[in-house]
Formats: C-alpha cells, structure tokens, sequence
C-alpha cells in the first residue's frame, strides 16, 4: 500500500485501516464491475485477485497516487497510502490531518498502527448499481488524487522539515541538484 511496492505490502483484500476484507459483494456490484468500471474511467490498474485492484493515478506534486479498491461484504473500500509516519511534529500533522478531514468528503485522512498516514474512503454497496458505480468511483478517485496532492507537501513541511534540510544541505554541499526540493526552498 506505498508507493514502492504496494502489492508487495501484503495488502490485496484486506485493509491496514481498516480490517475490511473482500471477497464476497452483495450481488449488485461485484469484482467484475468495479474492473468494468475502472476500464471505462481508463484508469492505469491491475487486478489483484477476483475482488482487489491496485490504481495508479498520476499526481502533480507527487508523482504517483496508489489507490486500493476493494469489494467488500457491504461497501467498496477505496484506500492509499499518502507518507509514512512524521519525523517530527507528530501533533502538528495530526492536527492538520483532523482540520482537512473537516472540508474532506467521500474520502477521509486514517493513520495505521504504525503511524503512517492514509485516506480512505467508503461506498456502500447497496446505494450503487453497476450502472451508477463508474461516475462514483470517478468522484472518490478524482478527490483522492487531489487530496493526497494538494496536501502532500504541506505535509511533509510539518512532519519532515529537518530531513528536508538535511537533505538539502547534503544535495548542495555535493553540487548535486535540489531541484524536487524547491517546494520547500523557504525551510532552509
């Protein structure tokens, strides 16, 4: 569920979040419609077994967002990884994650048991059809990807600061390129 090797994670049907497991759909939306689905939105994915696809969607400020979508009992699981545990100001993050989830909607910030940080959304099986399940998941993606994107930076600055300076100090002591830091060129 990162951004190095989700699949790898042990991740396909069962949610770090979450504890959602997926195998068996109501009937109405099902593995079938959800790759369908994920087809007609021609979203680059994969997958991972009858009833969990992995999602890559293209971000601006990160460079790819993997997202979940797995078909559950009663819903339709939608999660991804967003950065892993702060460094550093742990409350600070929190509580910005807490005020974001305020303006959030089909989607919300969730930490795991290690800390790391993660949005995930749910559907309820039983107020989609297969006809209607393409324009939802079109919503749940799009405000995924624009959230995990817009925030990720400010994220980063709170939790990260040190390291970006650190890594900053260490990439121009070598004459070394900063240009992917230049976001934060106001922290050093």
């Amino acid at each position: 569920m990162t951004d190095n090797g989700a699949a790898s994670n042990g991740h396909a049907g069962s949610s770090a979040v979450s504890g959602a497991s997926g195998s068996v759909s109501s009937g109405k939306v099902d593995g079938a419609a959800v790759e369908a689905a994920l087809t007609a939105l021609e979203v680059d994915f994969r997958a991972e077994g009858d009833d969990a696809f992995l999602v890559t969607l293209p971000g601006e400020r990160r460079y790819r967002t993997l997202v979940w979508v797995i078909v559950g009992t009663h819903e339709l699981l939608i999660e991804s990884f967003v950065c892993r545990r702060p460094d550093e100001n742990a409350d600070g993050v929190h509580s910005f994650l807490l005020r974001r989830n305020t303006r959030l909607r089909t989607v919300a910030y969730a930490l795991d048991a290690d800390g790391d940080i993660h949005l995930v959304g749910r559907l309820g099986l039983s107020a989609m059809t297969p006809q209607t399940l393409e324009a939802e998941l079109d919503t749940v993606l799009g405000v995924l990807l624009s959230t995990a994107d817009e925030d990720f930076n400010q994220i980063l600055e709170r939790g990260f600061a040190e390291a970006i300076r650190r890594e900053w100090a260490w990439r121009t002591s070598r004459g070394q390129s900063v240009k992917n830091l230049e976001a934060f060129r106001h922290l050093v």
